[in-house]
């Protein structure tokens, strides 16, 4: 089984035979897989399944599919997008558990992807792994670039006008390559770097704050929540506290 082709290989195959190291759950229309070589803290991949009328050719790629049945298409985006949505509740119960709070999560295509066969990346926006390891592999997932397409916006095309829906589709993949030379540059404040590992530096300073941030709120959020709440004979006895303690302000009177 080849790297280029293990992922038509999955979509093929009976999940069950999937080791559990490869599969993380599937439905009748999708698989989804731990990513081989994460580039963040969660990473994964959700396959449409080849099943029915829908042939390897077909979801080989997003332009090809896209070029297809645009009917067939919307369907095949939305059971992606339905079963990321809920793997994404999953990745940030995950996240809550393990690191206390959660952070972002990202969902796209490649303009010109290394794999064959249709794949949606579903990855946390820290993008710090050990994986990452090159400009092309950080300006691959870069969610401005452009290389990096987010399912919302796939899902767009569809109701825009025709001559925009083709002109997407029509997109050739090698006009996706020259976005991966772009220079290096923070997702979050747009400021340059010089190579990967001062990058990944910074990457890592910019997620422990947002950590720090996001935790320091939901601190304040659970300790508002935890006040108790103050019933109406309460409020109704303060003014005669205040009363009587203002009334014991000052002096004592002179026997």
């Amino acid at each position: 089984m080849s790297n280029l082709t293990v992922l038509r290989t999955y979509a093929t195959t009976d999940p069950a035979k999937i080791p559990a190291s490869v599969l993380f759950n599937h439905t009748e229309d999708t698989l989804v897989i731990y990513d081989a070589y994460p580039k963040s803290t969660f990473h994964f991949l959700v396959l449409p399944r080849v099943r029915g009328s829908l042939t390897t050719n077909a979801l080989s790629d997003l332009r090809t599919l896209l070029k297809g049945d645009k009917g067939v298409a919307k369907e095949v985006i939305s059971k992606l997008a339905e079963a990321a949505a809920v793997l994404k509740d999953e990745i940030e119960s995950e996240m809550v558990k393990c690191h206390g709070f959660k952070w972002g999560i990202w969902l796209g295509f490649h303009g010109n992807p290394s794999m064959e066969h249709l794949h949606l990346h579903v990855l946390s926006d820290d993008l710090c792994s050990e994986r990452m390891k090159n400009k092309k592999h950080y300006n691959s997932f870069h969610p401005k670039l452009g290389f990096f397409i987010h399912i919302e916006e796939v899902q767009s095309w569809f109701d825009a006008e025709p001559s925009y829906y083709d002109s997407m589709v029509q997109r050739e993949r090698k006009t996706f390559e020259p976005l991966l030379k772009e220079g290096l540059e923070c997702w979050r404040c747009g400021k340059e770097m010089k190579n990967i590992p001062v990058l990944k530096a910074h990457l890592q300073e910019e997620h422990d704050r947002e950590a720090k941030r996001r935790k320091l709120r939901g601190t304040k959020r659970k300790a508002r929540a935890e006040e108790p709440a103050v019933s109406p004979k309460d409020d109704e006895a303060q003014p005669q506290k205040r009363q009587k303690s203002e009334t014991n302000d000052g002096d004592a009177p002179e026997a």
